[in-house]
């Protein structure tokens, strides 16, 4: 059938299993075309895609609640209720979204770009639901790597203690992005291989009388409901929360899915329906990655799996800088260790993990624990390294706050991500983590803006005792006229093109420090430029001096302006009474959608053109 024409989920009703299997099949291979052109998250969606058809074959969205999470495995979900046209625009500006975005469609009925809230959400929804005397279902979508979250355990003890009905379908790829980890995968692999499908809980209601294929599921229901036990049986750590289980089911064999949603879909109290499925099924190099490389990608040849860009000469990934020095520093200083939730991969850091497996630690999805397990490591005389994305690092706050910086303990952060990074929207832009870590007493908080000075802060991050920061962006970086890496002393900035006859001075920081100046350079242009490359603490002494001498000061940043460096420059100008003209150009009070970099520099005005005419303005 041609998937532009699907206005919603109802036609699924009146198919045949042939027919449901044969639009399987063409959603796969819709989905490998389309991400091909676009990019996405493909290996995660090809793995749900009989799941998903068979979840809207038994429940009736948008009335029964369904959602994902991750939200990033709803491209099935997208396609069945109307959306495939929009497929082009796949998280790009003003587009189709990556993730569940309720503003979309009425069938998105969550949000999230972070894991593991789906069960903290499907019980409030279902308390909800009993409160207001409704009648519909409940039926989150959780994945293994993100049920070993300890938000999602939290929800688990709940949902046991309070017996709200719901069908928590649990889907087990034995992957999160990469490889799962911990004691929580060893219990899903017990499940797994328990058996195939063991029983059905009594009270089936059975609504399937409704054309051959459902005349069909109803005779097999009731031999498969006479041919095992009464009782659920085997349920591992779900029974000890108080939940009963059903599986596991085969998540690629529509029958025994559809089979089962239907038998539980009036179950009496919250039950867990195990599902196997195949991350990245149907697609070999997708199928064959156990490694992450496959969860999201940019456009790519389908024949050969290899991307349609190709890097700069010369340039590597930020995070394999990082990375890389931390290898070096491992080999001279033996404390160094290196912690990473469930992104080894998108941090780089495999090289390390392989050279010293002894210090390599994979928490998993759990930011908080990652955060207060460096805690340990430090007060116990170990030197941690901690990598985490800008936007996964605020579920860790508290644990910064209280674990690390109150004690004061040497914990490095290296903060990925920080900053604009496009596509996956709303849910994932690193612009927030200056502001939450900037009231923090004893964090030193910094930025390089090229390779080199990313070495030397990582170096220097290590020969001191304090909590300290390394923000550095998604994307690539030039590794071009490599220098040795030096000490820098805390909370220095340094200034170039300054003169007694350039009333502005550009205070910046990262890889926009290295594009202001260039541009400066190149065009003769009156303004000296600031590499403001510690945020906390800042420079005093040169801001003051600038003050002084009576500059004007436009302060650019590229993350939001409150609580980031104009907040603390303006905070010192006040503090030491001293006058001067300033203006700020920063991200407002706002969420970023989704888009390309440039795109949503332009739009929010924080492109280099802006701050040069901006320069201008104020130069006159």
């Amino acid at each position: 059938m041609n998937l532009y024409d699907i206005t919603g989920p109802e036609f699924l009703k009146g198919m045949s299993l042939q027919e449901l299997e044969e639009l399987c099949g063409t959603i796969r291979n819709f989905l490998i075309e389309s991400i091909s052109r676009t990019g996405g998250h493909l290996a995660s969606n090809l793995g749900v895609v009989e799941l998903t058809v068979a979840l809207h074959y038994v429940f009736n969205s948008p009335e029964d609640k369904l959602f994902f999470d991750v939200g990033h495995q709803c491209y099935t979900h997208k396609i069945l209720t109307g959306r495939a046209s929009q497929f082009n625009t796949l998280r790009q500006y003003e587009g189709l979204s990556g993730f569940e975005k309720r503003k979309e469609s009425v069938h998105d009925v969550w949000e999230a770009g972070h894991s593991s809230t789906s069960l903290s959400a499907a019980l409030g929804m279902a308390v909800a639901r009993d409160l207001t005397h409704q009648d519909y279902c409940v039926v989150p979508v959780i994945g293994d790597g993100a049920l070993s979250s300890g938000m999602a355990l939290e929800a688990l003890n709940q949902i046991g203690s309070e017996k709200k009905n719901m069908i928590i379908i649990f889907n087990d790829n034995n992957m999160s992005i990469s490889r799962n980890v911990g004691a929580m995968k060893d219990n899903f692999s017990r499940l797994r291989a328990s058996r195939t499908y063991t029983g059905i809980k009594e009270n089936v209601k059975r609504n399937l009388r409704t054309n051959d294929f459902g005349e069909a599921i109803y005779s097999g229901l009731k031999i498969f409901k006479d041919a095992v036990k009464e009782a659920v049986i085997n349920g591992g750590i779900f029974e000890e929360f108080g939940l009963d289980y059903i599986g596991p089911v085969d998540g690629h064999n529509l029958t025994d899915l559809i089979r089962v949603m239907e038998a539980e879909k009036n179950h009496e109290g919250p039950i867990v329906i195990h599902v196997i499925t195949k991350k990245g099924k149907g697609y070999a190099p997708c199928e064959n990655d156990i490694e992450g490389y496959w969860h999201g990608v940019g456009p790519f040849n389908i024949k050969t799996g290899r991307p349609l860009a190709s890097a700069s000469a010369n340039t590597v990934p930020w995070a394999a800088v990082m990375a890389d020095e931390l290898t070096v520093l491992a080999e001279e200083n033996e404390k160094i260790t290196a912690v990473c939730p469930a992104m080894i991969t998108g941090s780089s850091l495999r090289k390390f993990y392989a050279k010293y497996p002894d210090r390599s630690f994979d928490c998993g999805i759990a930011e908080e624990h990652a955060a207060t397990f460096c805690a340990g490591l430090a007060i116990s005389g170990m030197r941690p390294y901690l990598s985490i994305y800008s936007s996964f690092l605020q579920r860790a706050y508290d644990q910064i706050n209280h674990d690390v910086c109150r004690m004061d303990l040497p914990v490095v952060f290296g903060i990925d991500h920080a900053g604009i990074v496009g596509e996956d929207g709303e849910t994932h832009q690193g612009v927030f983590d200056i502001g939450i870590l900037e009231p923090l007493p004893n964090l030193i908080i910094a930025q390089p803006c090229d390779a080199n000075e990313a070495r030397s802060l990582l170096y220097s991050a290590f020969a001191q005792n304090h909590p300290y920061a390394i923000r550095y962006p998604k994307g690539m970086v030039s590794i071009e006229g490599r220098k040795e890496r030096e000490l820098i002393e805390t909370g220095t900035w340094t200034i170039e093109n300054d003169s007694p006859n350039h009333r502005t001075v550009i205070l910046t920081y990262g890889s926009d420090y290295c594009r202001i100046l260039e541009k400066v350079q190149v065009n003769n242009l009156p303004y000296a430029v600031v590499n403001c490359r510690f945020l906390k603490p800042i420079d005093e002494a040169m801001v003051e001096r600038l003050a002084r001498e009576g500059k004007n000061l436009l302060i650019y940043e590229t993350d939001l302006k409150c609580g980031g460096l104009g907040d603390r420059v303006l905070s010192l100008l006040n503090e030491k009474n001293l006058s001067c003209k300033v203006q700020r150009i920063g991200i407002p009070d706002i969420y970023i959608e989704q888009g390309s970099s440039r795109q949503l520099r332009r739009k929010l005005g924080i492109d280099t053109e802006t701050v040069l005419k901006c320069a201008a303005e104020l130069d006159r």
